[in-house]
């Protein structure tokens, strides 16, 4: 698959088999990240948390429900991986968050080349960041802090190519 076509065909996948991605996908979804950009090369300031405990996910998918007020949600979406990007805060708040969503985004278009569900996750990594209790299960490096996420795992849908929609309006100044 071209990186044209991953992007093309890239959506959020809320669906899950519960069978999760092999080692060797997980381990071309991990390089991606790997290889992304990061800001001024500052790799050692960031940091993934891999988790497949299911135990573990069924905790962060209840306190992240819980604090958005719907008990009944799963917003993890019952996947069986999450990745979740963390970095080292020194006063650029806006650089470390771009820093994650270029390492998230890589890891997705990855799972799409693989055809591997893989959704986003920034909400319930929002309520995890208020769980002190729950955040130490983490093992996030202290001073780091967590970011955004990925979740991945196998699915029955299917990516398909997108129309170009042109939603973003545009300014083109010459």
């Amino acid at each position: 698959m071209t990186v044209k076509e991953a992007i093309e065909k890239r959506r959020s996948i809320r669906s899950y088999t519960g069978i999760s991605e092999t080692a060797e996908q997980l381990e071309a979804i991990l390089t991606a990240a790997y290889l992304s950009p990061v800001g001024r090369g500052n790799y050692q300031g960031m940091h993934l948390t891999v988790i497949k405990d299911d135990e573990l996910l069924d905790e962060i998918d209840k306190n992240a429900a819980e604090m958005m007020g719907h008990p009944d949600m799963h917003p993890l979406y019952k996947a069986p991986t999450l990745i979740i990007v963390s970095g080292k805060i020194e006063g650029n708040e806006n650089v470390m968050s771009a820093n994650a969503g270029m390492i998230i985004h890589n890891m997705s278009l990855t799972a799409v080349a693989l055809g591997l569900g893989h959704c986003d996750i920034y909400g319930a990594i929002r309520c995890l960041n208020k769980n002190e209790a729950l955040l130490k299960k983490m093992d996030i490096p202290e001073d780091y802090t967590a970011l955004g996420s990925i979740i991945i795992g196998e699915t029955n849908e299917e990516y398909k190519v997108r129309e170009n929609r042109k939603t973003i309006s545009t300014d083109i100044k010459k």
